[in-house]
């Protein structure tokens, strides 16, 4: 008898606790809702992976309080230009969530999984740090219905291709991207493009686009863009926008009053941006694009031609020139698996070891050999700081690192994959002051957000989603350096996905609470 009171007893007590009010409460920040309205003081509080209240919440209970005096709160950064397409290698994601960054989308520059179901179900399967979504790309689409042929394809191949997008965009795609300046997308045309892009946007997809040239030809490039967009019904976002050519520094003014004039025409247009006068990409963007055309097999044939291969070093002699660049030496070595030994060193020194000479001649053979290896992955430095201040001011530029889910201390990357949320947030916002604070916060997260349509993320509203990161103004910024990429930012000591803790003073804890997003429809 005693001890069935005993039992009734314990059991009236447990259901008395209370439960706690909150699963995590952050406590006396200082917070950027992402709206772009000023910071106010308030308190956060969370309950099962959602924002359940912002504003004065005073002593309740609590399972986790993280007092944040002296801390800015903001909603998590959104990357929408990633190219983190085999996340489930490395869920851990530790390059993006160190920055900040909360949620990401794979898939850009035409290259993707060409099995969007599969690709988001294993992503489902093998949680990571970071949520994940995916764009469907042209080039995949196209290599698998033609290989990487230089010609238009048959009613009957773009009638499949189309039923590959829809099929994409079914299974979970935000929408469908190109990368023009590669193989094979570079052989498209524009026409080609729209019946593609009007299938991802008749399911609510955007259309996001690598443009064809981001320098000489760079407004023919963005009026394609356009082009595709208003006659594809499609919103649009421009990747990665910069001016790439020192021959055409100061073509960014007229390239963002080509966005003004299509956003006054009704065009749902916005582009992103990373901050940093480098570019990365492949050792063959270098190269003319016949060049490329047949895989592998067919570049070392073309190269190892001694008919064909002055051709082509004449054509690349024509292509810098055109660009205001007298040699290869802007070009840096990121990643080169047939000799890693030449990591990091410019095209011009790589020349000097290898062929005793750093001459414009040299460092073409260089390349050539390189090519013939296999390729390699590059950073080139050509840009201007005036044009990237010119383009981050812009309303509608947000910010995006154009980076894969890096493995720490392989190969010399770009820095962008470590530093490029908060290289904006320090050194262009607290130094320069190109932006204040709640307009970098805003490019981040709401920008993106709405123009992909994840309608909970991107706010410090309740109801959103508890994707959020805590940043000190004063001593946010990047340390990662092109000699010395692998190295995480300063001042970001606290980053929360869907309501865990992911990063706890400056520390990945080990916690994989991501999960796959997609677009919602439009409202009505």
């Amino acid at each position: 008898m005693r001890s069935c009171f005993l039992v009734l007893a314990f059991a009236v007590l447990t259901l008395a606790q209370p439960r706690s009010q909150y699963d995590l409460l952050i406590s006396g920040g200082m917070v950027l809702d992402g709206s772009g309205a000023p910071a106010r003081r308030a308190d956060v509080g969370v309950k099962d992976g959602r924002i359940t209240m912002v504003g004065k919440i005073g002593r309740v209970e609590a399972r986790e309080v993280i007092e944040a005096a002296g801390l800015t709160i903001a909603p998590g950064f959104i990357d929408v230009h990633t190219h983190a397409d085999d996340i489930w290698e490395r869920p851990l994601a530790e390059n993006f969530v160190r920055m900040g960054v909360t949620s990401i989308v794979a898939g850009n520059c035409g290259g993707s999984a060409d099995d969007v179901a599969a690709a988001l179900a294993r992503a489902g399967e093998v949680p990571a740090s970071v949520n994940f979504s995916t764009l469907i790309g042209h080039n995949t689409i196209r290599r698998a219905v033609m290989g990487s042929e230089n010609r238009d394809p048959t009613i009957a191949e773009l009638t499949k291709m189309k039923a590959l997008v829809w099929k994409a965009m079914a299974d979970g795609a935000v929408g469908f991207s190109t990368g023009l300046q590669y193989v094979p997308g570079t052989y498209s045309r524009t026409s080609e493009i729209i019946e593609l892009a009007r299938v991802a946007a008749n399911a609510g997809g955007l259309y996001a686009s690598h443009m064809r040239n981001e320098g000489t030809l760079l407004e023919e490039s963005i009026q394609e863009a356009l082009r595709v967009g208003t006659e594809a019904g499609a919103r649009v976002q421009i990747s990665h926008l910069k001016v790439d050519s020192p021959s055409r520094w100061g073509a960014s003014q007229k390239a963002l009053a080509m966005i003004d004039a299509a956003r006054a025409r009704g065009l749902q247009v916005e582009a992103d941006q990373y901050a940093y006068t480098a570019a990365s990409s492949t050792l063959g963007i270098r190269f003319p694009s016949w060049v490329l055309e047949g895989g592998q097999p067919k570049i070392q044939e073309r190269l190892s031609s001694a008919e064909t291969w002055p051709r082509i070093k004449k054509e690349m002699q024509g292509l810098l020139a055109e660009r205001g660049l007298k040699d290869l030496s802007f070009a840096r070595i990121a990643s080169y698996r047939a000799d890693p030994t030449l990591n990091g060193l410019s095209i011009q020194q790589a020349a000097e070891r290898l062929k005793g000479s750093g001459s414009p001649d040299a460092q073409l053979e260089t390349a050539r050999d390189m090519m013939l290896a296999g390729g390699a992955s590059m950073v080139y430095h050509f840009m201007s700081e005036i044009d990237i201040e010119r383009i981050m001011r812009h309303p509608y530029v947000g910010v995006a690192s154009d980076s894969s889910v890096l493995a720490a201390g392989a190969g010399v990357p770009h820095p962008r994959g470590y530093g490029n949320n908060p290289r904006v947030l320090g050194e262009y916002v607290r130094v320069r002051k190109v932006l204040s604070l709640a307009e970098a916060v805003r490019k981040m997260t709401s920008l993106p957000a709405q123009h992909f349509r994840f309608p909970d993320r991107g706010l410090i509203r309740p109801g959103q989603a508890a994707d959020l990161v805590l940043f000190d103004p004063a001593t946010v910024g990047d340390t990662a350096t092109f000699e010395k990429p692998h190295a995480y930012p300063n001042g970001i000591p606290y980053v929360i996905v869907n309501g865990v803790v992911v990063v706890r003073n400056g520390q990945h804890t080990g916690a994989k609470p991501g999960v796959v997003l997609t677009s919602a429809p439009a409202a009505r």
